[in-house]
């Protein structure tokens, strides 16, 4: 029977471990300078970088590219700090500057 416990502990831990979550969405306050990236919703974005918005098809998940280019996202960390970076790899420091991940 240990085996068998043994042999279940990774996949309980993986199950635990793996994206998702019962709680709502909430949208961060508006003066708020840190937002969480690597991947940023277009309902998150001001406005004016709603545009040119496509669904990446290799994750499935929406994003909006701004005349940033083929495979690049726009990212928007504060009012002073937006721009653009590859798919899924931007994100706001804790100071809210964007940073492009390698």
């Amino acid at each position: 029977m240990g085996v068998k416990v043994l042999a279940l502990v990774p996949i309980v831990c993986a199950a635990l471990a793996a994206p998702g979550s019962a709680a709502p969405f909430r949208m961060p306050p508006a003066h708020a300078l840190l937002i969480e990236a690597d991947w940023q919703d277009p309902a998150l974005l001001p406005p004016r970088f709603r545009n040119h918005c496509s669904i990446d098809p290799l994750s499935g998940r929406p994003y909006c590219s701004n005349h940033c280019g083929v495979d690049y996202q726009i990212y928007s960390c504060s009012r002073f700090s937006f721009g653009c970076c590859r798919l899924g790899h931007g994100y706001c420091d804790g100071n809210g500057q964007l940073r492009c991940a390698p």
